[in-house]
């Protein structure tokens, strides 16, 4: 027991005291309230409880102060210390409060066309990213640099000067170098702001096309207000949030491109509200008496709930509205031309919702110089009592104190501050220039010297170690697995499958898919593998959400047209479109192996055998992947045979329990996952016509609901979720980016300890972890068990720390529980291994993470990520770096270092950082 530790609860917020564990009575508790001292170390802590005791009695603790972790700084010492800033941005932040009250959001009723129906009025379609205006810039420009001491040192000694008994020389002596040093931090600041006002400017002054009863006209997008009904063309932005009405393509949806909202450049599919899109005529729409419910403004760019209500026809049409009806405001639109009803305006948008102001972050080498000057200063005081003290404090003494305090103010330079901004900004330029780092930009000049303290590297996996490009490799389906070397025994399994299906169907004129009779002059070895690849395949080129997208053959106008079933489909000029890697690369790869996606609208979609027959299967539901349920299905019906099949895709995590018992999923996942591969798990359920209606009148029922409607129709979904068959198990690789390897080595050699934090499951995060060299092969590696209470985190954390010099693997999860309960103990042991992952990471965990690090080490920490799930840790890093990838968002951010790839980062960190941190 002696080598265990003792494991404190950190205390709330809202509470400045920890949890102990004991069995020991209440006397002999009393004993145990002990301050602990700055000195104490994790091994030397006492036992506080067995593991036995642990187990048999969790509830029995007791609180006491916990004075090592917070002291609390009382008086004179408080207030020198930092209090007076604490009370002035208190004071501050209570003041902007007051100022800055938020109007409730809530849900609205929308007229078509009719924006002075509206019930209240909404904010102006405005964007304003300036940090100041006309009255707050000088007052605000001048607190950011005053509440530096050092600043605010040379404007005192300057103010004393008008003083007549302490003026000791000209005005100008004092105020003209204060003077030069505000006019350069307000010229630059005036610039910078100039340069917000002219793109908000621009972009706010973007003419749209507004649809009124009289016609068309244009507008400023600054003028746009709720109930617009507003026109949007090809390769434009969307300039507020709409609900998608009617498209120009005969489809009835559009692709658009969400690359600056939410970072992915794979297009997504749009859908217009039938209602309106049936009109025969664009200027119906002001004919109709129809209304959107939309749900109250939200950050949530993932959902939406509404409703679409048209009043004027018998009966009365409710159609329920989702995220695919609806237009965000800075996406756009990349096919047809859209008309939307504009719902959201200004800073109600969820763009505009989503966007957090970064903070301001000030190098370590600025706090020091901080420090120093508050050093410096207290010298020229003691300086100053010396030579008061020999004088003997004869007459006025303290003004003699005074004085001598101005004499000797030229210990501290003025022109430090300013040298110090000077050399950042030539090191940035010096970074940009360099030739042997082509394509680096630097977005910041006050932080370079980072770079060369950095002691903790957090990175991203997908798109920042992977390349995010993804490559089909194994099939397996129970019985036999097949690798890129074996593809082409699939690619025969479907030419002869679907050849002997053609010929049959040309005879009788009848079948499309293999017969009984067919299949039972076959070998039955053969029989069942052939039947169940052909099944598999087909699953994975139905169980998507994937279009295809032909270029014009024209080739001038650069315009795209979705295939149409007498199309020449021309493999030339197709390329497929989706919101996942993942599932274009299914897609492409089921075309290798000669069954392919040849054409997609809303209701349908066609494939092609490699005899040339063309296949359709009618769409009559899909259920989109969410990150919640790990999960995308999907409803067809075999035009030639009128069945009905229930596809479904997702994560072996949430598969394994819908699909039927099996032997052997969990086992050939892990296999998988071990070589690096990301696995979907690929099942079907056959659906008779009245399951099917019976499941869609309860479905459509759900759709309709306006309060909690995803937990309604999650539920009825779920229904349809049991026993399914599964089909197969299939592998993909996402290959690592160019230089990871020898990058990820320098820096563990110079000092750097590395941090991998992803979303994917703990096994495809362990195997690209060795494989990037971000663990050694001669690491040890220790995978946290998976823990959901006090009691096992406690025994799980005693159990990790008896390894030495191990890696560490850890799921959200578990490190949910262990910050909850732990959080400075595992802190204080993760910091001591010398690589740790942590998979199934929100992106709000991955900021915290950062978060704890700069709190309970001190030390200093860059993050590294290429999307939009990467920001939040980015932006909470002292020093952040974005790397160009698949998926990028970052251009937008302050602050932050872009390299194009990894081989960049060493020199950046090893030699300017190193170079500018001793300079």
């Amino acid at each position: 027991m002696a080598d265990q530790i003792p494991l404190h609860p950190v205390p709330r917020s809202t509470q400045r005291r920890a949890a102990y564990y004991t069995n020991a009575s209440a006397a002999q508790r009393h004993s145990r309230y002990q301050v602990e001292d700055e000195s104490s170390h994790l091994d030397e802590m006492p036992l506080m409880m067995s593991e036995e005791g642990f187990e048999n009695d969790e509830s029995d603790y007791h609180t006491l102060p916990r004075a090592r972790i917070f002291q609390r700084k009382r008086g004179l010492e408080w207030f020198v210390c930092g209090g007076w800033k604490f009370l002035c941005t208190s004071c501050c932040d209570w003041l902007i409060n007051i100022c800055r009250r938020k109007k409730e959001l809530k849900a609205r009723t929308v007229w078509l066309g009719c924006p002075e129906k509206c019930e209240e009025k909404y904010p102006r379609n405005a964007i304003k990213n300036q940090k100041y205006n006309i009255f707050t810039f000088i007052p605000g420009v001048l607190y950011e640099q005053f509440k530096f001491f050092l600043n605010l040192y040379f404007l005192v000694v300057s103010c004393s000067q008008f003083v007549p008994a302490l003026k000791i020389g000209y005005l100008y002596t004092y105020w003209a170098p204060l003077g030069f040093v505000l006019a350069v931090t307000v010229l630059r600041e005036a610039v910078d702001e100039f340069r917000r006002y002219q793109r908000d400017k621009e972009m706010n002054s973007q003419l749209y096309s507004k649809l009124t009863i009289r016609g068309k006209v244009q507008v400023k997008s600054s003028d746009i207000q709720v109930g617009d009904l507003i026109i949007v063309e090809k390769n434009q932005r969307i300039p507020s949030d709409m609900v998608f009405l009617r498209t120009s393509e005969k489809t009835g949806s559009c692709f658009i491109r969400t690359d600056q909202l939410d970072g992915e450049t794979d297009w997504k599919l749009k859908v217009a509200v039938s209602c309106t899109q049936r009109l025969p005529a664009l200027g119906d729409l002001f004919s109709i008496n129809a209304y959107v419910y939309a749900q109250k403004p939200q950050m949530d760019i993932h959902s939406f709930e509404g409703t679409f209500t048209r009043e004027d026809s018998d009966p009365t049409v409710h159609e329920s509205l989702s995220i695919e009806n609806t237009l965000w405001a800075s996406t756009v639109v990349a096919s047809g031309t859209v008309i939307g009803v504009v719902i959201y305006t200004g800073k109600e948008t969820r763009s505009v919702m989503n966007t957090s102001n970064p903070k301001n972050k000030v190098g370590l080498l600025d706090l020091e110089l901080n420090q120093l000057t508050k050093a410096l200063f207290l010298a020229l005081v003691a300086l100053s009592i010396v030579m008061v003290t020999l004088q003997g404090f004869v007459g006025p003494w303290y003004r003699n104190l005074f004085r001598f305090l101005l004499l000797f103010s030229y210990i501290i330079p003025i022109s430090l501050r300013v040298n110090l901004d000077m050399g950042k900004a030539a090191y940035g330029w010096m970074i940009m220039k360099d030739d042997n780092i082509p394509g680096t930009v630097v977005r910041t000049s006050t932080i370079p010297e980072e770079l060369g303290r950095l002691v903790y590297l957090l990175t991203d996996k997908t798109g920042t170690l992977t390349q995010n490009e993804m490559i089909f490799k194994r099939l397996h389906l129970g019985t036999v697995s097949y690798g890129t070397d074996t593809m082409d025994e699939i690619q025969n399994h479907i030419i002869n499958s679907y050849s002997q299906v053609h010929s049959q169907a040309s005879g009788n004129g009848t079948s499309s898919t293999p017969s009984r009779k067919m299949q039972s002059s076959a070998p039955k070895v053969r029989k069942t593998v052939s039947s169940r690849i052909h099944e598999a395949v087909k699953a994975i080129a139905l169980c998507h959400n994937v279009t295809p997208v032909y270029e014009s053959r024209a080739g001038v106008t650069g315009e795209t047209e979705y295939a149409e079933v007498d199309q020449d489909f021309s493999d030339e000029n197709r390329t497929y479109q989706a919101s996942s890697p993942d599932e274009v690369a299914l897609v492409q790869w089921t075309e290798s192996v000669g069954l392919t996606l040849v054409s997609r609208d809303l209701t349908s979609m066609q494939l092609k055998t490699p005899s040339g027959q063309i296949l359709t299967y009618y769409i009559l539901q899909i259920f989109p992947f969410t990150s919640e349920s790990k999960r995308m299905g999907i409803i067809v019906r075999d035009e030639s045979t009128g069945e009905i099949t229930f596809y479904m895709k997702g994560a072996d995590v949430a598969m394994s329990s819908i699909v039927q018992y099996n032997d052997w999923l969990e086992e050939e996942c892990g296999n998988m996952a071990r070589e690096g591969l990301r696995t979907l798990v690929v099942a079907k359920k056959s659906l008779t016509e009245e399951q099917y209606q019976d499941f869609e009148n309860r479905y459509n029922q759900a759709k309709l609901s306006i309060h909690d409607r995803t937990l309604k129709v999650a539920a009825v979904v779920e229904s349809l979720e049991r026993e399914m068959e599964l089909l197969c198990l299939t592998g993909v690789e996402d290959q690592l980016q160019a230089d990871v390897r020898p990058t990820l080595e320098m820096l563990r050699n110079a000092g750097i300890k590395i941090w991998m934090l992803t979303g994917d499951k703990l096994e495809t995060a362990t195997c690209i972890a060795k494989s990037s060299h971000l663990v050694s092969r001669a690491q040890d590696i220790h995978i946290f068990r998976p823990v959901t209470s006090r009691g096992e985190a406690h025994l799980e954390l005693n159990a990790f720390r008896r390894k030495h010099d191990c890696a560490l693997v850890i799921s959200g999860d578990s490190l949910e529980v262990c910050l909850k309960y732990y959080e400075h103990e595992f802190v204080e042991l993760a910091c001591q291994c010398p690589a740790v992952v942590c998979c199934r990471c929100s992106p709000t965990q991955k900021a915290h993470i950062v978060k704890l690090l700069q709190h309970h080490t001190g030390k200093r920490t860059c993050a590294i990520g290429d999307g939009g799930n990467d920001v939040n840790m980015i932006q909470a890093a002292d020093c952040g770096i974005g790397i160009e990838g698949k998926v990028y968002l970052l251009q937008s951010l302050l602050n932050v270092y872009f390299i194009m790839c990894w081989n960049p980062l060493v020199k950046i960190v090893n030699t300017f950082g190193i170079c500018i941190s001793y300079s």
